[in-house]
């Protein structure tokens, strides 16, 4: 339990808060188009949610394209 816990925290920590500067296609968990001005999370693997990145780590712990990494 606390591993994972702390695989969340950390996941959840590496990710950064930016404003899209342009139109990105589809966010992969909630289906909502990236659009300009939008509010996202980037990954360390440079992947790009909204903030529904937040509730996908609280029940996993890798980047929804790239679940091996």
């Amino acid at each position: 339990l606390v591993v994972v816990l702390f695989l969340t925290i950390s996941l959840c920590a590496l990710s950064s808060e930016d404003v899209l500067s342009k139109d990105a296609g589809e966010c992969a968990i909630c289906l909502e188009e990236l659009q300009q001005g939008d509010t996202i999370a980037r990954l360390p693997c440079l992947c790009i949610y909204h903030k529904c990145i937040d509730y996908w780590f609280e029940v996993n712990r890798s980047c929804p394209e790239h679940p091996s990494d």
